[in-house]
């Protein structure tokens, strides 16, 4: 079983550096950031409006407690957004990519992205077109 993570960031650099992390350690599949999110909120008594950049994190269901453990060390915010999702329906291929790509034993190069992107090879660099070759 895998889960979707929601979480927000203050720009693009911090955002990928937290994806990069969390999938180099294996903690995390996938990550897709969204820039361009605003966000308005209330903080410390203030209606705050800022720019952010939203992460979409694909994990396995069984590293749920340790990602999160690890986001909070990476996070930049005292109090970061982290929304687990538990989607009701999942292609089982890419489903299964997910838990593989968490599995500690996996020993996945973070450099081979291309040789190592599983059910994702051969998608365009927009993320159209998604297919298994």
């Amino acid at each position: 079983m895998i889960r979707i993570v929601l979480s927000t960031f203050p720009d693009e650099e911090a955002a990928a550096k937290a994806v990069r992390a969390l999938v180099s350690e294996n903690l995390a599949a996938c990550g897709t950031l969204l820039p361009g999110a605003r966000s308005i909120y209330r903080w410390e008594g203030k209606i705050e409006d800022a720019s952010e950049v939203v992460a979409i994190f694909k994990i396995s269901a069984a590293n749920e407690k340790s990602f999160a453990a690890r986001l909070l060390e990476l996070h930049p915010y005292d109090v970061p957004e982290m929304v687990f999702l538990t989607p009701s329906h999942v292609h089982e291929a890419y489903a299964q990519w997910v838990v593989e790509k968490n599995d500690p034993a996996d020993g996945c190069d973070p450099g081979a992205n291309a040789q190592d992107a599983g059910p994702l090879r051969g998608a365009t660099q927009a993320g159209q077109g998604l297919r298994a070759d």
